[in-house]
């Protein structure tokens, strides 16, 4: 069996040479992993410093910067995996994991599974409120449009299974942020088997490179009404 990460990248030259050590270092029982990187016109030296894996990562160079859905969606049609999770490029989430995220799918149980940062005892940085309250209101927003119950619609953490590799990678269509409520409401669609695991967390302030910001929030309902009533 074989793990497809995909890691959508843009400007995070000060954390992605960290952060492809701790992928290639994640022990996985019986399962491969190929990494795939979707440099989104980083412009900071990212790509530089990102080729030095060359032989051992695929790397898609894109021209220019589109958004995180964008980037998403290329690596989505690159890998060749069994099973796939998305990965950012900062250090907000453990890689770790990653055995406890696929566990579901691998037994037969799940055809996706969400890391939730909010169904967890494990450690996380205390959030922003307004990014809590925000997350929140989306969540359940989603919720009730898609008829699913999750607790952390917008988290990083989406593993998926063949099927549902290939179901989204046709029908995927946000360019940015947008893309955490395509997704959730095309699986909704899908009729596919979600299930939610706890994970850890380690949020980032703006100083320190966090790009999401209250525009994306708004942009989020839209998406949300969007996706669900008219995809």
């Amino acid at each position: 069996m074989k793990l497809s990460v995909i890691i959508p990248v843009y400007n995070e030259r000060k954390t992605i040479l960290e952060l492809l050590r701790r992928v290639e270092a994640v022990p996985l029982s019986g399962v491969t992993k190929e990494i795939i990187i979707i440099d989104d016109g980083s412009t900071d030296g990212t790509r530089e410093v990102i080729s030095d894996f060359r032989d051992r990562c695929t790397i898609i160079l894109k021209d220019k910067n589109e958004g995180k859905g964008s980037a998403i969606k290329r690596g989505l049609s690159a890998a060749t995996g069994d099973l796939l999770i998305i990965q950012d490029a900062d250090l907000e989430y453990n890689p770790q994991e990653y055995q406890e995220i696929l566990e579901p799918i691998i037994n037969g149980q799940a055809d996706v599974v969400y890391g939730s940062r909010f169904i967890t005892s494990k450690p996380h940085r205390v959030f922003f409120f307004w990014h809590y309250l925000g997350n929140t209101f989306l969540t359940i927003f989603s919720n009730i449009m898609s008829n699913l119950t999750l607790t952390d619609m917008e988290t990083c953490y989406k593993a998926f299974n063949r099927p549902v590799i290939d179901y989204l990678k046709s029908r995927l269509t946000a360019k940015r942020f947008g893309v955490e409520p395509e997704i959730t409401a095309l699986i909704a669609k899908g009729k596919f088997r979600i299930y939610e695991v706890g994970i850890s967390y380690s949020g980032r302030t703006y100083e320190e490179g966090k790009k999401v910001n209250w525009k994306d929030g708004l942009a989020a309902v839209w998406y949300i009404i969007k996706f669900n009533l008219w995809k």
